[in-house]
């Protein structure tokens, strides 16, 4: 299934993340629980980065497709490590030259971050994130 590169928000950083909002994948995937701040991996998905149209692969029929090209791309501090920092675009440029340093970072990283949220959050609070129990998902390794 198609998603919106709307709904979405790629950031940079040592653990690259990537957040989907109304995916319809969300339900699929394990809710996170990683209040310490370590990510735990998602079982049976994967992630395939690349510049023009990204793939979150799950077990079954579960997946989705991003038109990475045109999706908004951020700096993190450190992925998923910590700091606030405002989802809107601060800190970082959309356009093809960050796509590909994200993706660039997913592969030096061996894969991502994926968290499904029900909306994208207005400022990066990555205790909430990680903590609240409210979103879904874990580290997806690469397909490189």
């Amino acid at each position: 299934m198609l998603l919106d590169p709307e709904k979405t928000l790629f950031i940079r950083g040592a653990t690259p993340v990537l957040l989907l909002s109304e995916a319809p994948v969300h339900d699929a995937l394990p809710i996170l629980t990683a209040p310490d701040g370590a990510v735990p991996r998602c079982d049976g998905w994967s992630i395939l980065p690349k510049l023009t149209l990204c793939v979150v692969d799950g077990p079954g029929e579960a997946g989705v497709m991003i038109p990475a090209f045109v999706a908004p791309v951020i700096d993190g501090d450190g992925g998923s490590g910590g700091g606030d920092g405002a989802a809107g675009g601060t800190g970082g440029t959309d356009g093809p030259g960050e796509m590909a340093a994200w993706c660039t970072d997913v592969e030096a990283a061996g894969g991502a971050v994926v968290l499904s949220l029900d909306a994208l959050p207005e400022v990066l609070d990555w205790p909430h994130l990680l903590g609240s129990g409210t979103a879904r998902g874990g580290f997806l390794p690469g397909l490189f």
